[in-house]
């Protein structure tokens, strides 16, 4: 039996055989410890029997992991599990995912997506139910600050694929990427730029307009093309519903939820200045081009209110 204190960064387990957590059996599917066991109390442990996979190493044989070093790689911000990690160790991650041909779900989540999951209980299951969920969003990076326990920086899905293909090439490792969302001017615009910019990974993609009782052929047409890489550009939480029903009718992926990068991507609709970004005030300048999304944003103050309160309730515990 060895203990383990678990690597830097983010730490992923991936289980094969009998579990125990907590001295009570669990089932040995492939998961991502830091998600499945962070809700268990410092001083708790996860036993595995068998053989199981921790960050690219296997072991084989009995050993305990505590589940506070497995804990120290999240926080929870209004129920939803976000992982402390930066966007290399978010890539690294998800290269490795796909190298080993597993199915993984990774959310990049903001505060509007938070709030989704105050109202919908769903859209919590699926946040739990993720491998991996990246704070997307400047108020998520404030609030986990001010619970004492900080992501070291924004992750967006917008930046995160991008540069997941570059690192890609930089490795000569290959992807197969399927896009599924947007309307069909956007999506051929956005993979015609795709194609041009990285020619050595292959594409191919649907539009999202079409009614529901063709989800099952839409499906087919995405196993039958086998990606490594699955993005669904629908909007939250919609985009989060739709992996979490389908993903495991697919083969093994990496699926990402991506919101409107499609429309970044081809450049249908801009991206907010360099200045915006610099401030993190990108949603202003989304609200000023507009004006529409107003009813959305009153998601945020919301946000800002919940969590002011929720600090209230008890003293931050900092890491």
């Amino acid at each position: 039996m060895a203990r383990s204190s678990g690597p830097s960064g983010s730490m992923v387990v991936t289980l094969f055989g009998e579990c125990f957590a907590d001295g009570h059996p669990t089932d040995g599917m492939e998961r991502a410890c830091s998600t499945r066991f962070a809700p268990m109390a410092d001083g708790g442990f996860l036993r595995v029997r068998g053989e199981c996979n921790l960050q690219g190493k296997r072991w084989e044989g009995e050993f305990v992991l505590s589940t506070e070093s497995l804990a120290e790689h999240v926080v929870e911000v209004l129920g939803v599990r976000f992982h402390r990690t930066t966007s290399a160790e978010a890539i690294e991650l998800m290269l490795h995912w796909i190298a080993e041909k597993s199915r993984r779900m990774v959310i990049t989540a903001g505060p509007e997506f938070v709030m989704k999951s105050q109202e919908v209980p769903e859209v919590l299951k699926i946040s739990r139910a993720a491998d991996l969920v990246t704070a997307d969003g400047i108020g998520v990076v404030w609030a986990a600050a001010r619970m004492g326990r900080p992501v070291p920086e924004r992750v967006t899905g917008v930046e995160l694929v991008l540069e997941l293909l570059k690192e890609a090439i930089r490795r000569n490792q290959t992807l197969r990427v399927y896009l599924l969302g947007s309307s069909l001017p956007s999506l051929e615009a956005c993979l015609a730029v795709l194609r041009r910019d990285f020619p050595m990974h292959q594409f191919a993609g649907r539009d999202g307009y079409f009614p529901t009782t063709e989800m099952p052929h839409v499906m087919e047409a995405i196993a039958d093309f086998a990606p490594d890489v699955w993005l669904v550009g629908m909007g939250q939480p919609r985009q989060e519903q739709v992996i979490y029903q389908w993903l495991s009718q697919l083969p093994p992926c990496v699926a990402l939820g991506v919101g409107g990068s499609f429309d970044v991507w081809g450049g249908t609709v801009p991206r907010a200045p360099q200045i915006f970004r610099k401030l993190n005030v990108e949603w202003l300048y989304r609200l000023l081009r507009e004006p529409s999304r107003i009813r959305r944003q009153t998601a945020l103050p919301r946000f800002a209110w919940r969590v002011v309160r929720q600090n209230q309730s008890y003293a931050p515990h900092k890491r």
